[in-house]
């Protein structure tokens, strides 16, 4: 690396057993850059064990292909529905053992703490979440793109303020993108 600038990656996951979300950045000169996002369609697979298959196949190709350094997940949220967060909790452990496998260090993060940390608002909803996150990188976002693969950018992202790179993690990130545009891309 040039300057002794560190790059590290990043891989943001949203897991889900119907469709799992994922966003790829890298950090170069302490500013974050797009590298890849999109959804792991499962729901075509009917038997969730060939899902949890496919998915685990499917991760351990995107970290063959990027070589993340840190691997950023977001919690399940607790729900009334118990199976519904029994195979969420299946999903997400076939995942973080991917990680495992590659010696990949794993971070979770609240789905609360996302939301407050891209933009400001706990309680955002996904689009608001998708808007900040494709003004951050500034990218369009594909018409039938699913808000699977923003909230996955969103989980790196805030893995990349949460380890201190950003020192302005209280303010919103409209705040802080109005106050330093030249560190966004």
């Amino acid at each position: 690396m040039k300057n002794n600038t560190v790059e590290k990656i990043i891989l943001g996951i949203d897991p889900g057993t119907r469709i799992t979300g994922y966003g790829i950045i890298r950090i170069s000169q302490q500013k974050p850059e797009l590298l890849q996002y999109g959804v792991i369609h499962l729901e075509k697979y009917t038997n969730y064990l060939i899902r949890l298959q496919k998915l685990l196949e499917r991760i351990l190709q995107i970290i063959t292909d990027y070589q993340p350094h840190e691997m950023a997940i977001e919690s399940p949220f607790y729900g009334e529905n118990v199976q519904s967060m029994l195979k969420l909790g299946r999903a997400q452990g076939v995942v973080m053992s991917v990680a495992f496998m590659q010696n990949i260090p794993i971070v979770e993060y609240a789905p609360k703490k996302i939301k407050q940390t891209i933009t400001g608002n706990g309680n955002a909803s996904k689009e608001q979440v998708s808007k900040m996150i494709t003004q951050a990188f500034q990218f369009q976002i594909e018409k039938n793109t699913l808000l699977d693969a923003t909230d996955a950018l969103a989980v790196a992202l805030c893995h990349f303020y949460a380890k201190g790179i950003s020192k302005r993690q209280s303010k919103s990130w409209e705040n802080f993108v109005s106050e330093n545009p030249d560190r966004i891309l």
